[in-house]
């Protein structure tokens, strides 16, 4: 039992002895209590006062009383209106960091025996990774460690657009202009090469779509007309057809984005378990159409095309199946998430995409819900908000996209100029200090984009993003260097704060309480990450646990502490602070440094 089920616990018997008034301690609650008043835990007393029947107060004063008499841990109590403010005696904070200390990791849990797939990245293979992609990749990899340290068994999945309209775009736009060239020959990487070619098209595209509108067509008639157009989509259909000289050209292609992206992801510091490929998957899900009709889930119209009705669910007709029998995206969606089932019987699937696509995933996962798919009421959409710059919107065809290479290049560059500004890094080799300019700079853009609750659109500040004060990444990593030279010179000194032995200790100051109350919450935090599937909860519980630790930090002395016990216990708390950072800020997909 926890120490908030043995308060409430003994709040139901002062009800039932003081107002003879049986209630189960499970229908009754605390919360933490607001920063401004004193104590650890409120018991909101508004909804009882019918049954006290006395004042706010009063009542109270009653529960408190009846509290500090017959809880051990409770040490004292205070009263303001209707809310009974709840404080722990030291003895029991002091016992509770012991706990802590006992742990491997913090906040762990036991494995839950069931699997979950989280799909993110899902990139296009006609351009590099851009800040949108930053958002993407972040999120899903943080979600997956959260997901796996709350006791799940996590695959990272990355499903590839290789195939489609958008790379035939850049392979016409190569085969005109391109001239043999490798990017060893452009000085480029792969992705950022035919990356070019994407823009190159679209810049021939329009030229084309104004002289066709000049000799008199409607716009909607240039566009298709335009001869870049017109061979783009013959290519996909020589490719379809496995026309030998363009799939070579296609495989080529992909092949240096495929080297690129490998590059970006280990720059990023995130991972996939596997990889599927949409030029695998394109034709799955025909079969399920099939299934659809025969259950009556899917119906075909006069020219052959086969929807779905969801007019009843409050969504729309839905296509599923084109009339010449190709599919769309919903087809290959429904057949992937078959395939992912069968290939490692996952008990729950999140994909992580932004929210334009919100409709389609409601769509997909009400069609499997109709189809009967046993994971289908476990298909989650983590749906999140587009990311703005200070210059404003970004487009992919028009070559304005903020590239993620050179985000993270010029967030380490600012992060070496902003840190030598500061001069933090006396005594550090070259080596040592380029380790923690990228530390740095990618800590600051990593918890930049995920502080922020994922559905909302957000903008990114670069500058604002680095500083070491705020709510900012290299805040808490330089929180973290802060305790990791106070436990350097506990070392030296030889003062035993591992053993987690205080006696002799008898109190602790109110910031102290609050430190251990905060770090005994993180598993919860990772709990209600986990079940919202938003690394936002990790990030501002570590920002208030930093914040609080600064507070401790200058209140309290540490090494001018005469006592023994006392800075034992405060080396302790610190060493239990460092400890809890650095595994809250692994979940973020973040290294925080032992020196600045």
């Amino acid at each position: 039992m926890d120490i908030q089920e043995s308060i409430l616990k003994t709040i139901a018997e002062a009800f039932e002895q003081l107002f003879n008034h049986k209630v189960e301690s499970e229908n009754l609650s605390l919360q933490a209590t607001r920063k401004e008043f004193e104590g650890s835990y409120t018991f909101v007393l508004f909804p009882f006062l019918r049954v006290t029947k006395s004042s706010p107060e009063q009542s109270g004063e009653k529960i408190g009383n009846f509290l500090k008499d017959n809880h051990p841990s409770v040490a004292d109590f205070n009263v303001v209106k209707g809310f009974l403010n709840i404080s722990l005696s030291s003895a029991f904070w002091i016992e509770l960091l012991s706990k802590l200390m006992e742990e491997k990791t913090p906040g762990h849990f036991e494995p839950r025996n069931q699997k979950v797939m989280v799909e993110y990245s899902s990139p296009n293979t006609n351009k590099p990774l851009h800040l949108g992609h930053l958002r993407n990749n972040f999120l899903g990899f943080s979600v997956s460690n959260i997901l796996s340290a709350y006791g799940y068994e996590v695959i990272k999945t990355n499903l590839v657009n290789d195939r489609g309209i958008h790379i035939c775009k850049s392979m016409v736009a190569y085969q005109k202009l391109g001239n043999e060239e490798t990017p060893e020959m452009a000085g480029m990487k792969g992705d950022h090469l035919v990356g070019k070619y994407y823009v190159l098209f679209d810049k021939a595209y329009k030229k084309q779509m104004e002289e066709l509108v000049a000799k008199g067509m409607t716009a909607d008639e240039a566009k298709k007309e335009a001869p870049w157009m017109k061979e783009a989509q013959d290519l996909l259909v020589k490719w379809e057809q496995g026309d030998e000289e363009t799939v070579n050209l296609w495989k080529k292609l992909n092949n240096w984005v495929y080297d690129g992206f490998n590059e970006t992801y280990k720059k990023m510091q995130v991972s996939f378990d596997q990889y599927y490929y949409e030029s695998d998957t394109y034709l799955l899900g025909k079969d399920i159409v099939s299934e659809g009709l025969e259950k009556k889930v899917f119906f075909k119209k006069e020219n052959g095309s086969v929807w779905a009705d969801l007019s009843d669910q409050g969504l729309d007709e839905k296509l599923v199946l084109r009339d010449d029998g190709t599919s769309v995206y919903m087809t290959q969606d429904m057949g992937t998430a078959d395939l992912k089932f069968k290939d490692h019987g996952i008990d729950k699937s999140v994909y992580v995409v932004g929210n334009e696509q919100d409709y389609h995933f409601e769509v997909l996962f009400k069609i499997m819900q109709l189809l009967e798919r046993p994971y289908a009421n476990n298909l989650h959409h983590l749906s999140y908000g587009m990311v703005d710059l200070p210059s404003g919107k970004m487009k992919s065809r028009e070559g304005t996209v903020v590239d993620a290479d050179d985000l993270i290049q010029e967030m380490v560059d600012t992060a070496r100029t902003h840190t030598q500004e500061l001069g933090k890094i006396d005594g550090f080799s070259k080596e040592e200090a380029e380790k923690l300019y990228e530390m740095l700079g990618l800590g600051a853009i990593k918890y930049f984009l995920l502080k922020v609750d994922p559905k909302k659109r957000m903008l990114f500040n670069p500058q604002e993003s680095i500083e070491f004060q705020g709510n900012t990444g290299p805040f808490i990593q330089y929180t973290h260097a802060r305790i990791a030279a106070i436990l350097r010179k506990a070392d030296q000194i030889g003062l035993d704060y591992k053993s987690n032995n205080f006696e002799g200790l008898k109190t602790l100051e109110a910031v102290e309480n609050q430190l251990v109350y905060m770090l005994s919450d993180y598993s919860k935090k990772i709990a209600l990450a986990a079940e919202e599937l938003s690394p936002a909860v990790i990030a501002q519980y570590l920002f208030d646990l930093a914040k609080e630790y600064n507070r401790f930090y200058a209140e309290l002395p540490i090494f001018s502490e005469t006592k023994n016990e006392v800075q034992a216990f405060r080396v302790s708390l610190s060493a239990q602070v460092a400890k809890t950072i650095s595994a809250g800020m692994k979940l973020l997909g973040i290294d925080v440094p032992q020196k600045m």
